[in-house]
């Protein structure tokens, strides 16, 4: 797999290969999809920024070449030679700017190739608009007799429509016994792989063309605008797998899935939901609208109501979100609780069957069962310096406008009364209560003048 170029086009410091689709580098897919049809050995050439681009992939099962410095795609594959040394057989090559290629391509590739006992085959396909493609040149037979580049074909050859994908199966004997015969001598100076096909030709083998007809499928990303074509034909088909499974989703051109996210059967996906990362929706949930859920896992039966955030969280089953809610990291949602609008907690943990409502800041706590914290109540875990934690055990009862300054300790059964600061611990199954003395100025009004009409 080809990946070692700059992707000037893209106008990033970021490697081409490197930019997400559906929230992972462009690079896993043809990864993926070469392994799926049971392709073992596998190596990526890279090169421009390679350290960044060999840490961004699942390594298993892959080996890396460096190509540098950069001398086309010719030279990329060479690069590949020491590494495929005790390999027999064929070789598969293509780019790691074509995520939407899928098994049965590669798979047609393949049984074509072995078919027609070709010594290479190729993926070409026809495009309204070939600028910058390699043009497939055929004689009047119409076999294949070269590949053109762009760059350096003349007006005749850049009018056809017929254009090299850059997805090859080549013998391994053929490739590499052919490629130290390529000439740099063309308009970019570089090694081309496609001038192994006029080779063939020309030496008597056999070339085969499998021609595609779904040219998205089989074309590299090259600027921003494919990059966003790409990523809406990939949602596409991540949301039509996720309907197929059992899932509703209200409106697929808005919702915005990553691969990676598993939802469970008869869950209900509201329009502008975002889910991302490894997040994993249970069985018969409803995510509203508006929603963004990263790397979490909500269970059965719960709902996210609209405009919630949360990630890096664990959400229990029959747990009622938002709306409005902020659940940051580290934050877990036992079974049966309720985190209503304007809440945001921040790693803690809220036990089975607590409540907290409405307009509450949950930091670094440890929250029990069956608790209920009111509204405006906060955890005032920072000091300045440390943060600190608030444990509430089961039953308590936080009344609306509590600041509990940590570290602190709220007992069992211990009732809080609206309006407290607390900065000492509460026993079980007491009352605590810090207000100063209300004091009524009869007539207070009417003196300073303020009564209205």
């Amino acid at each position: 797999i080809l990946a070692a170029g700059i992707g000037k086009r893209m106008k990033s410091d970021i490697p081409k290969v490197l930019h997400r689709i559906a929230g992972a580098p462009m690079l896993s897919y043809p990864l993926e999809t070469v392994k799926s049809v049971g392709i073992r050995k596998i190596v990526v050439i890279i090169g421009h920024k390679g350290d960044m681009v060999k840490d961004a992939v699942e390594k298993t099962g892959i080996l890396f070449a460096n190509q540098e410095p950069q001398l086309g795609t010719g030279h990329a594959v060479m690069c590949a030679e020491g590494l495929l040394k005790d390999c027999r057989g064929e070789i598969l090559i293509l780019s790691g700017d074509v995520p939407l290629i899928t098994k049965e391509t590669i798979k047609d590739l393949l049984r074509n190739h072995k078919k027609s006992n070709a010594v290479l085959s190729f993926i070409s396909t026809t495009t309204p608009i070939p600028t910058g493609y390699g043009r497939v040149c055929r004689d009047k037979d119409n076999s294949v007799i070269k590949i053109v580049e762009d760059k350096d074909a003349d007006n005749e050859e850049r009018k056809n429509r017929e254009i090299n994908t850059g997805i090859y199966c080549v013998s391994k004997e053929f490739l590499f016994s052919n490629l130290k015969k390529i000439r740099n001598k063309n308009a970019q100076g570089e090694y081309y792989l496609p001038d192994l096909i006029e080779m063939a030709v020309r030496q008597g083998r056999k070339v085969s063309t499998l021609v595609h007809t779904s040219p998205e499928e089989v074309l590299g990303i090259n600027n921003r605008i494919e990059l966003a074509e790409a990523s809406e034909e990939m949602r596409e088909r991540i949301n039509n797998e996720i309907m197929l499974s059992g899932v509703t989703i209200i409106d697929p051109e808005a919702a915005y899935i990553h691969k990676a996210v598993k939802i469970g059967m008869d869950t209900v996906i509201y329009p502008c939901v975002f889910l991302e990362g490894s997040t994993q929706i249970g069985k018969n949930c409803i995510i509203e609208h508006g929603c963004k859920i990263v790397n979490s896992r909500i269970g059965d039966n719960s709902r996210i109501k609209n405009f919630s955030v949360i990630e890096d969280s664990v959400i229990g089953k029959d747990v009622s979100i938002g709306p409005f809610a902020r659940l940051r990291p580290e934050t877990i949602v036992e079974d049966n609780a309720r985190i209503g609008n304007f809440v945001e907690v921040k790693k803690t943990r809220i036990g089975r069957g607590t409540k907290a409502n409405h307009l509450t800041y949950l930091g670094d706590a440890i929250i029990g069962r069956d608790v209920n914290i009111g509204a405006g109540t906060i955890t005032c875990n920072y000091d300045g310096i440390k943060k600190h934690q608030t444990v509430i055990e089961d039953g308590a009862f936080i009344g609306s406008d509590t600041q509990l300054v940590a570290p602190v300790k709220v007992g069992k059964n211990a009732y809080i009364g609206s309006g407290s600061t607390i900065t000492k611990n509460v026993p079980a199954g007491s009352l605590a209560l810090s207000r100063s003395e209300q004091k009524n100025i009869d007539g207070w009004v009417k003196k300073k003048g303020l009564k209205k009409g």
